[in-house]
């Protein structure tokens, strides 16, 4: 049955919709070509890049709200794929506790679990400030949905995903939630600290773009140097998703 993927964190700004971008690169890489959905009513990022063909699935009237009826289309899309589809929803952060609240209520990924789909929830944490945020997020959807697989990636592009203890250093993986989370990760993917004033410089200038990695390296808008970084950086990411066994 269809895979469905989807990225979820209540924290704005700290790189789900690249995730999504990465995951419809990966499998367009492996020759699938993905089922890209974009729910989010702000920032629909997502939807801009047109090598994926994404869909624009209205969820309510407002930003911050879940309205059954359109949230039933979205599930009519999915149960609508064909069996062997990969499904790939990203989500906003303003729809992101209405929208688990209303799956949690109206059983909608018990649902599609039992029909034998495969559900993957995607969350991100991020180091700097927005640590403490992420993890918050992390730890809500995991408590809301205590039953289905987890993604975590760790973004390190505002710093390591460490926080100071008195102790010292504490990572991700020394940390209580992940000893709570462990039995359900099936895959952490590093987003790995990049030089910001080069590597950083030129994939911000991709997703302004809605480039893909293949098109900014084949195409000539960026000059060949920056070509050169985005292709060892696609490299890096897709090897570490192959790993992952997605």
């Amino acid at each position: 049955m269809a895979a469905i993927h989807m990225t979820l964190q209540g924290k704005g700004g700290v790189g789900k919709s690249f995730i999504a971008s990465l995951l419809a690169q990966h499998f367009l890489a492996r020759g699938q070509a993905p089922i890209c959905l974009d729910t989010d009513p702000v920032n629909q990022t997502f939807a801009g890049y047109k090598a994926f063909s994404p869909e624009i699935i209205r969820l309510g009237e407002r930003p911050d709200e879940i309205n059954p009826r359109y949230f039933d289309a979205l599930i009519e899309r999915i149960m609508a794929a064909p069996e062997d589809a990969v499904i790939i929803i990203d989500n906003g952060a303003s729809t992101f506790m209405p929208l688990i609240g209303y799956m949690v209520e109206a059983q909608a990924l018990a649902m599609l679990h039992d029909g034998g789909h495969q559900v993957r929830l995607h969350s991100v944490l991020t180091g700097g400030q927005a640590l403490e945020d992420t993890t918050v997020g992390l730890a809500k959807l995991a408590a809301m949905i205590p039953d289905l697989p987890l993604v975590v990636w760790l973004n390190e592009y505002f710093g390591a995903v460490a926080r100071q203890t008195a102790k010292g250093v504490q990572s991700f993986e020394d940390s209580r939630i992940y000893r709570d989370l462990a039995p359900r990760i099936v895959a952490m993917i590093r987003l790995p600290e990049v030089r910001k004033e080069t590597f950083g410089k030129d994939i911000a200038a991709m997703m302004e773009a809605r480039l893909t990695f293949e098109e900014a390296v084949a195409g000539e808008t960026f000059p060949i140097m920056a070509r050169q970084r985005l292709r060892m950086t696609w490299a890096t990411l897709h090897q570490a998703m192959d790993a992952a066994r997605l």
